[in-house]
């Protein structure tokens, strides 16, 4: 029974993939939407077939009017409903990052030509949110997804529905979102600090850099303060140049993979983060050395974000389309 069942769910998944494929923006059409009774509904319907019979019984013709009353409620209930979700754009924006263990939200921004009230956004596994629209106008809302390891996080399926006006009937479709999230190693405080931490330079070569001018150009980055720009030499020649002035940073220290030799790879990179977000802090210069990666040391919000991101997508592979799960 279980291969059956599980047989009937793989062919049931790929048929809503081919009609709702993965992307960040849908159009709601009848196309992509369903309804069916809720268990309000179910009930409501089961009591007019027993009204129903009820008069042809008796030849009751007020029960036959509060029956045909009551169902054309139903079915007018059935279109509002329908409609309500109807012509309903969703696009996910861009995804949150955080640490492992953090719930990730995911933004999402609705967009409808009529009133569309009370339309929920549901995720299996984490809190959704609850949104009217109002016609013409953008809401934004967002959902949360708990994350457990380091890399690429991207929810299966958001699910929009609505049960509005009566609860009688649940009116539903999904997102599928194709951009994932970024979710950083968990921050672990190593137990020692990391061998070989500076930059290759002995403490004593340390000491004679220390308060001298020398200044070492390198091009700008995205993240680097105007105040470090070498404007002179930009108005000279037009070349955007970033000094480092070594006389009042001192050496930069290196954050290295290979630093913590005989250690898990994965706690590794946890230890790594905790020591990004200490140097962050601080407000030091440092750099970050992984196995086929180096980014030079620089300091910063955007520096630590970089680093951050490198130690989440370290030998990961972006998720794939939907296609074949």
């Amino acid at each position: 029974m279980s291969a059956i069942k599980l047989k009937a769910n793989r062919r049931w998944r790929a048929w809503v993939n081919r009609r709702i494929p993965r992307e960040d923006q849908r159009h709601l059409d009848r196309r992509s939407i369903f309804i069916l009774p809720t268990g309000a509904g179910v009930v409501f319907g089961v009591l007019l077939v027993v009204m129903l019979l009820t008069g042809i019984n008796y030849q009751n013709s007020l029960i036959y009017l509060l029956t045909f009353l009551l169902g054309a409620l139903f079915v007018a209930a059935m279109h509002q409903t329908h409609n309500n979700l109807s012509g309903l754009d969703i696009a996910m924006l861009k995804p949150g990052e955080g640490f492992a263990g953090e719930p990730i939200a995911f933004h999402v921004r609705l967009q409808a030509d009529h009133d569309a009230t009370a339309i929920d956004l549901l995720n299996d596994n984490g809190p959704g949110a609850s949104l009217s629209v109002p016609g013409g106008t953008l809401v934004d809302g967002a959902i949360e997804v708990p994350s457990r390891e380091r890399g690429y996080l991207l929810p299966d399926r958001v699910r929009v529905e609505t049960r509005f006006p009566f609860g009688l009937l649940v009116a539903w479709s999904w997102l599928q979102p194709a951009t994932p999230a970024i979710v950083y190693p968990r921050p672990i405080t190593p137990p020692q600090a990391p061998e070989g931490s500076d930059d290759g330079e002995n403490a004593e070569a340390d000491q004679r850099s220390q308060g001298q001018d020398q200044v070492e150009l390198r091009p700008w980055r995205e993240g680097d303060l105007s105040a470090r720009v070498d404007w002179k030499r930009y108005s000279r020649n037009g070349e955007m140049v970033v000094a480092d002035w070594q006389g009042e940073l001192g050496s930069p220290r290196w954050l290295d993979f290979e630093g913590f030799p005989g250690t898990d790879h994965e706690l590794r990179l946890s230890y790594l983060a905790a020591l990004v977000q200490e140097r962050s802090q601080a407000g030091e210069v440092w750099g970050l050395r992984l196995p086929g990666l180096t980014i030079e040391p620089d300091q910063g919000d955007q520096h630590r974000k970089q680093c951050l991101r490198a130690l989440a997508t370290w030998r990961q592979t972006p998720p794939q389309g939907e296609g074949d799960r």
